[in-house]
């Protein structure tokens, strides 16, 4: 076999069998809701990034920064299974423990992200017993012998053997990738059979006025389908619901544990409040207003009765994910929520079924735990959670912000025609009082609010501008709070505590 042959055929042995080891340990992943080695070595990925780099990747991808990052670790392994298939039919013995090193470091990575048990060790193991039986498989169908050390081998093809094994290989990435994108699992299965109950407290109907009909402004409501994700879970949690339980333990006089069902039995809160992100750039969209269903978390730790000397709650994922939230924030009136349902339904799976924390006023990383399953009563000084280890503030405020939703950068305007500037404001705790525009180097102006639902809830503003003067101009807008502080012009990025500056975009007039 020429060398050129023996490296096509083993650039073809190893990505036939690394597609087979994936779908089938993404088959083997489905009854036990399991996670497939791919995204466990993606998860692996996440936790080692630094800070700065993933502030990058939002900044730069946003909601399709985990499609990016996983669409990297599987071109990384495919070029590292390539690798592997020209060694194995070339130097059989040493391919074949290239390719089993490979997917033990694959199953490494699952008990260091998921912990030890079947639905994490069992993907690995189908993986790596695939991975090892297509790459013999190969080995042979090229006349080569696993237990040769050197090559490259120089017998004829077995050609039938050499298709079935890639046949075998293809099919089985085809099934994994059909059946982990078609069939359901078990949060979204559970999620289905859940109707929610009525509010023992429903939300205030909304004021007349809070929606200004201006073409192209963020809705009052946020649709779901529409509200940002962030998190760093490549492939969502998938919880049976009538399996998921709550700990509340710590410094309490109780220790509470709850099932999904008790917490339904309990009153209910319906509340409107705005969501933001920290890692909300200047005039980004990782802000989003909704209608939040929930238990009241001051009534939960009521009844579990905190101990003197406590200042926070460190709550935890079903993954083993913290995050640290100050104790006055769930216990004070602004109503934070241990959250079930969103927009008049059961969380979505993708923001936190069965149950997440919502409190007002704070950035989501020390406050929206989604897929929570623990709340520990405790201090700040006897723990670190996973943001704070990473340099970002341990308590983190939502500081006044404002962005203009339209116009859009360098959109164009004819001489002589209204241009309506709009967009929203937030300043969560605290409200809304007044939006200023600037044009150019003129004098700041004020943008008519929409009328206020709460000091926990964007308003939007609009602005009518008569565009005159050819060529480019420059418009920069900023709120001012319902304690009179008008945010800062100064920019800084999100990391430690938030972005600060002034939204502005460029518009031509012809």
């Amino acid at each position: 076999m020429t060398r050129l042959r023996t490296i096509g055929y083993g650039v073809l042995a190893g990505l036939a069998a690394a597609a087979g080891a994936v779908g089938a340990s993404a088959l083997a992943a489905l009854p036990l809701d399991g996670v497939s080695p791919v995204i466990s070595l993606g998860d692996l990925v996440i936790e080692l990034t630094p800070g700065p780099l993933k502030d990058f990747a939002v900044a730069t991808f946003g909601e399709y920064d985990k499609p990016v990052l996983l669409g990297s670790v599987l071109t990384v392994m495919a070029v590292l299974a390539a690798l592997t298939g020209v060694l194995a039919v070339r130097r059989p013995r040493r391919g074949l423990l290239a390719g089993v090193a490979l997917n033990v470091i694959a199953l490494a990575a699952a008990l260091d992200t998921g912990g030890l048990s079947a639905a994490t060790v069992m993907p690995g193991v189908v993986a790596l017993l695939v991975s090892t039986v297509l790459l013999a498989a190969f080995i042979r169908g090229t006349g080569g012998d696993w237990r040769a050390t050197r090559g490259p081998q120089v017998g004829q093809v077995n050609r039938r053997v050499f298709l079935l094994a890639t046949g075998a290989g293809g099919v089985l990435g085809a099934a994994g990738g059909v059946a982990g994108g078609t069939l359901p699992r078990a949060g979204e299965a559970s999620r289905a059979r859940i109707t929610l109950p009525a509010p023992a407290d429903p939300a205030p109907p909304l004021p007349a006025g809070t929606a200004l009909e201006v073409d192209g402004i963020s809705r009052h409501l946020t649709r779901t389908k529409d509200f940002y994700r962030v998190d760093t879970r490549l492939q969502l949690p998938q919880i049976d619901a009538e399996r998921w339980r709550l700990r509340i333990h710590g410094l309490v006089e109780r220790e509470l544990d709850f099932g999904y069902r008790d917490l339904l039995a309990m009153p209910l809160t319906e509340r409107r409040f705005t969501l933001t992100c920290v890692s909300n750039q200047v005039g980004d969209e990782y802000a989003g207003n909704a209608t939040w269903l929930g238990v009241k978390l001051k009534d939960l730790l009521e009844r579990a009765g905190v101990r003197p000397g406590a200042d926070a709650v460190k709550s935890t994922d079903v993954a083993g994910m913290t995050i640290g939230t100050p104790l006055a924030a769930l216990r004070d009136d602004r109503e934070a929520l241990l959250a079930l349902g969103m927009n008049g339904e059961p969380l979505p799976v993708r923001h936190g079924f069965p149950a997440r924390m919502v409190v007002p006023g704070l950035y989501g990383y020390v406050s929206a735990t989604k897929w929570v399953t623990d709340l520990e009563v405790t201090r700040f000084a006897d723990f670190t959670a996973y943001w704070t280890q990473r340099d970002w503030a341990e308590q983190a405020p939502i500081k006044t912000m404002t962005r203009i939703d339209v116009p859009k950068p360098y959109a164009r305007a004819r001489a002589g025609t209204v241009v309506n500037f709009a967009g929203v404001a937030w300043a969560q705790r605290r409200g809304v009082e007044r939006v200023e525009v600037q044009v150019d180097d003129g004098p700041w102006q004020p943008a008519r609010l929409a009328e206020e639902d709460s000091i926990d809830t964007w308003r939007q503003w609009v602005f009518p501008w008569t565009a005159e003067g050819r060529g480019t101009h420059r418009i920069q807008v900023r709120a001012t709070d319902g304690q009179g502080r008008t945010q800062t012009s100064r920019r800084v990025p999100p990391r430690p505590d938030g972005a600060t500056g002034w939204h502005s975009v460029i518009v031509v007039v012809r």
